[in-house]
């Protein structure tokens, strides 16, 4: 159940943010501004969710993800209900970009963090099959939007779109609370947090992970205008991304299994996908022949989702399963600098030099850098599996404990 629960989530978050391009058009002409000012509705909403990460970890390690996650499937669906009012960008950056933003970020890391404290064997491939969520919903969720914007109009479409959000809070009652032995010992979320910033493997880990995500996306963003540049026709170039979308999708379960199959550290598996995914981008402006690019494109879709499971199911193994909260709101937070800068370099060497050669070479060079840090964790080299927590290390629900005081003399038992 809490996979299942990780799964809605990933597609009511993500599944959500992909697919908001399609109110792009709508806005624009609604409100009369300029395409890059309306880009800024769905840009505040993924900045606040990556950098308010680690507000949604603290307050999960002190209450627990429960009603953390509920209150944030609220407040996603209340900004979406105010943005059905607006009047003006101004109105959807508030409501879309920080109200609906600060309820994605107590969501979706709580969410995994409580995932990864209810598997330690089967944990790369809980991941995977959660995060299908994300290509699923995308696929479903462009053509129902662009549905419901013709039938209501864009404003009853975000009515409806509000509605579907409110579903997250389903998603929160169905994280069943859960401690663990270890819990007692890694302190408060303050605690944590300063001890994290002073270790230096997840300090290395999440070098690597910004640089991975530095040029990560960056097929998703300029594959297509990349495709066009060679005379592809802008359908054609779209469908390319479809069916590395579908790759993707299997390249997470498979990866998944993997993890949990393959002997040794998941952060060598990670190193794998990472290393071909860096090379299949830099391979990209080689390739001229449409064959050549939809073999490269649905190589690219696997070993990029491949790599995605086992990235979160490394940090347990770093950093323990009782400071998985912290930990992972801080990956989430600084990682997100790289997923910003990257689009903006790419373009801007695009710019510079008039094709994309140069923005997917270094897309691919930052994923192979990030793939010579991951050699630097622990354990990498080592045959054995690292465990973070053993089952009988688990107390599901835990219940008022009654602990018996110390005899006093002449008193009776409690």
């Amino acid at each position: 159940m809490v996979v299942l629960s990780a799964f809605f989530q990933s597609a009511l978050v993500f599944g959500v943010l992909r697919s908001f391009g399609v109110f792009f058009v709508e806005f624009v002409a609604a409100f009369e501004e300029q395409a890059a000012r309306v880009s800024w509705i769905a840009s505040i909403g993924i900045a606040v969710q990556q950098f308010g990460s680690p507000i949604g970890s603290a307050l999960s390690t002190k209450l627990g993800p429960r009603p953390v996650v509920m209150t944030g499937g609220i407040l996603a669906a209340l900004g979406m209900l105010l943005a059905s009012f607006a009047t003006s960008l101004t109105h959807l950056y508030l409501s879309i970009g920080l109200l609906s933003g600060s309820g994605w970020a107590l969501t979706f890391t709580p969410t995994l963090a409580c995932l990864s404290r209810y598997f330690s064997q089967r944990r790369s491939l809980a991941m995977g099959l959660a995060l299908t969520g994300v290509g699923i919903s995308s696929f479903a969720f462009a053509p129902l939007f662009q549905w419901l914007l013709n039938s209501y109009a864009w404003r009853g479409a975000l009515l409806l779109v509000s509605a579907l959000s409110l579903h997250l809070v389903a998603c929160g009652a169905l994280l069943r609370p859960l401690s663990l032995t270890e819990d007692t010992a890694v302190g408060g979320p303050g605690a944590q947090i300063t001890s994290l910033l002073r270790h230096g493997p997840f300090l290395r880990y999440t070098t690597a992970l910004t640089l991975i995500n530095t040029g990560y996306f960056i097929p998703y963003v300029h594959l297509v205008a990349h495709l066009q540049d060679l005379g592809w026709d802008p359908l054609p170039a779209a469908f390319l991304l479809s069916v590395a979308a579908v790759s993707d999708l299997v390249g997470r379960v498979v990866s998944g299994w993997l993890g949990d199959a393959v002997p040794g550290p998941v952060a060598r598996l990670l190193m794998l996908w990472t290393t071909l995914t860096g090379v299949l981008l830099a391979l990209f402006p080689i390739a001229q022949a449409s064959t050549t690019l939809v073999v490269l494109a649905v190589a690219y879709g696997f070993t990029s989702g491949a790599l995605t499971p086992v990235a979160f199911s490394v940090l347990p193994e770093l950093v323990g399963t009782g400071r998985i909260y912290c930990g992972l709101g801080l990956v989430q937070m600084i990682e997100s600098i790289g997923g910003l800068l990257g689009a903006p370099l790419s373009g801007y060497l695009r710019d510079v030099t008039g094709s994309y050669t140069a923005s997917f070479v270094v897309a691919g060079a930052f994923l192979l850098a990030g793939s010579g840090v991951l050699i630097t964790l622990p354990h990498f080299f080592s045959c054995l599996s690292v465990s973070t927590s053993r089952p009988q290390d688990l107390v599901i629900e835990a219940p008022d404990i009654k602990i018996p005081l110390p005899k006093e003399e002449g008193a009776g038992e409690d």
